[in-house]
């Protein structure tokens, strides 16, 4: 009891800091899980000023508090949803490198503009830890990758490298194995304007695009983000563009020992493990055949691939919102359709930079005792994901399931759902259309998760509209079809597990894959709790396996789509809970004693993105909202 109500009081604090007259950033709107925030008989509200605040000195009960929080959270997000289509979407935040490759990409294609350059520049400095490096994510050290990028784009933009804050990146860079030290995809980027060369960057031969389907090494064996990244990739390994620049805006400096100097054998992704036969060590002994037969292809060989490559690349472009939808496929598109001969001024090359630029965010900073605007990119957009949360948490908070906004939401929603057949249906050939995708476009793409959490969302309002009810059931319908042999859930793709992959020279940074997950899989049972079903559904059975076999042996579920074991293992107690286990099994109280053992004094939970490099620091750091959310639903 004690826990909870420390609890609560947290809770209900960051609510009132999160909605206007209150300072204090907010997090996610909340989450889908039957928990209700606001009683059933409501109080009065309190006394507030004309601006909303709460007049100083009222007498508020914690329940009241907590009541008077959900209701002014509720009418900040109504009056924040889209007027017209009825969906919400925020920001999705993402760490530098984005930014710096944009600023690499402008100028790869000659298309520099001074302002964005400026503005961009001025976010890349806010950004810099003051020991010189970028992070990756808030409160993060130094990483040498962002870091790299962040210098290469600020020397591009004209920044000297002799200012004091360019020597601390330096020698913050150096201190971390300077350039040889970064990963593969910033060497790449590095690579098209002849700062790395293409020796230590791994072969990538397109012929691989002309593996059947079906076979193990396909590229459909990828997961879809590896693969809307890869395949335009492949059109530019093949042509390597490089674009040329002063000598002076190179990063020569970067490097600890001399460009020249470096054996490409010795340094990674090609250093090999000292074991005499690992996978990886296989896959580099490969990468230099492959690298001999880059010199001499087959000609004709090479031209269907890169012919495939192209049109692949192409017809995936149509009604995506851009290549995959992200960002990082989509500038690569844009730099293979150049390598293909594509002007700038080609309708889809004009197509694919708007759908870049449209991921532009500007913001205003101190600048001295001046306020100075700032530009970076998202990834991409997330109105799908957003607007289900919110229909979910404002169902659950009490609002009406017949609200207007809820039912504009859900009608939008509806207009969502993936008509079209996707890559999905190579890996699950008897599903047929009818999941969600997280952009507001990227219809060959919809998954699981945000389908699970769409469907929960449609489902609370109760409509009786047969149309509503057949995109539940066809939603549904479509989420089951892509459960995996192993009894879990992907994003994407179904049975995307093939782990000899994360082994090649390619994938250092080990994410080429999408297999079956803890929280993907605890949100489909909670879906199927939510729709009326129990554990002897057909699915429930290899489900609740694979959570058993998953489960750490501290009690947790790792996390792979939110930070981190917290948010795995409400994503599992959500749907266990939901789908009607037995919540006083030994697993399920162990995951509880080690939700309550990461309590942090202040009442709340807070968890590093430090956790999924080095798990001692599981369900450790500073208490955030959502963070806190997710235990307490995971609690009750």
């Amino acid at each position: 009891m004690q826990l909870l109500k420390s609890l609560i009081t947290r809770l209900s604090n960051s609510l009132l800091a999160s909605v206007p007259g209150h300072r204090g950033g907010g997090d996610s709107a909340g989450t889908a899980s039957p928990v209700r925030l606001v009683s059933r008989n409501p109080h009065a509200a309190a006394a507030s000023d004309q601006d909303g605040r709460r007049v100083s000195g009222s007498s508020m009960g914690q329940s009241e508090s907590v009541d008077e929080a959900v209701r002014r959270s509720q009418s900040w997000f109504l009056s924040r949803q889209h007027p017209h289509e009825g969906y919400w979407v925020a920001e999705l935040e993402a760490d530098t490198t984005l930014t710096s490759e944009y600023l690499m990409l402008r100028r790869f294609l000659g298309l520099v503009d001074p302002e964005r350059e400026r503005k961009a520049v001025r976010y890349l400095r806010v950004m810099q830890l003051p020991e010189g490096g970028w992070p990756i994510y808030y409160g993060g050290p130094c990483e040498i990758s962002a870091s790299v990028k962040a210098y290469f784009a600020l020397k591009l933009s004209g920044v000297s490298a002799e200012e004091p804050f360019m020597l601390r990146a330096k020698e913050a860079i150096r201190a971390r194995g300077g350039v040889v030290a970064a990963n593969v995809f910033t060497k790449i980027t590095l690579a098209l304007f002849d700062q790395y060369d293409w020796r230590g960057v791994p072969s990538m031969p397109p012929e691989i695009i002309l593996f059947p389907k079906r076979f193990y090494f396909s590229v459909y064996a990828l997961s879809y983000w590896s693969r809307v990244v890869l395949i335009p990739l492949l059109i530019i390994f093949t042509h390597r563009p490089v674009c040329r620049i002063p000598r002076e805006q190179g990063i020569d400096e970067l490097f600890v020992q001399p460009r020249e100097q470096v054996a490409f054998n010795k340094v990674p992704p090609f250093k090999k493990d000292a074991a005499w036969f690992t996978w990886r060590n296989f896959f580099i002994t490969l990468d230099r055949g492959l690298k001999l037969y880059d010199r001499m292809p087959i000609r004709a060989l090479r031209n269907a691939a890169v012919r495939k490559a192209a049109e692949w690349m192409m017809a995936h472009v149509q009604g995506s919102g851009g290549l995959g939808a992200i960002y990082p496929a989509m500038a690569n598109s844009v730099v293979a359709m150049r390598c293909l001969g594509y002007g700038v001024d080609h309708p889809s090359v004009v197509k694919a930079l708007r759908e870049i630029e449209d991921l532009e965010v500007y913001d205003t900073v101190k600048d001295g005792r001046e306020a100075a605007e700032t530009l970076h990119l998202q990834p991409c957009f997330s109105p799908v994901w957003d607007t289900a949360l919110l229909i979910n948490a404002l169902v659950e908070a009490g609002l009406p399931s017949q609200h207007p906004a809820l039912h504009k939401a859900a009608t939008w929603l509806k207009s969502r759902q993936a008509t079209a057949v996707g890559d999905w249906k190579i890996s699950s050939p008897q599903a047929e259309p009818g999941g969600w995708y997280f952009q507001f476009e990227n219809e060959l793409y919809p998954d699981v998760d945000d389908s699970a959490v769409v469907l929960m969302a449609l489902a609370k309002l109760r409509s009786n509209d047969p149309q509503m009810q057949q995109t539940v059931a066809r939603g549904y319908r479509w989420v089951m079809a892509m459960q995996s042999s192993d009894g879990g859930w992907g994003a994407y793709d179904k049975d995307n597990n093939r782990m000899v992959f994360n082994h090649i020279p390619f994938a250092d940074h080990r994410a080429l894959l999408d297999p079956s997950t803890a929280d993907v899989t605890g949100r489909c049972l909670e879906l199927l709790g939510t729709l009326g079903y129990d554990r002897t559904h057909p699915a429930a059975g290899p489900a609740l396996a694979f959570l058993r076999r998953e489960q750490e042996a501290d009690g947790s579920w790792f996390g792979r789509w939110g930070v981190n074991y917290i948010y795995g293992t409400w994503s599992v107690l959500a749907g266990l809970q939901a789908i009607g286990e037995d919540m006083t099994s030994p697993y399920v109280r162990r995951a509880v004693a080690w939700l309550e053992s990461k309590q942090n004094p202040d009442g709340g939970w807070g968890e590093s993105c430090l956790s999924y490099a080095e798990s001692s620091t599981a369900g450790q750091g500073e208490s955030t909202p959502s963070q806190t959310a997710w235990a307490l639903i995971a609690l009750l």
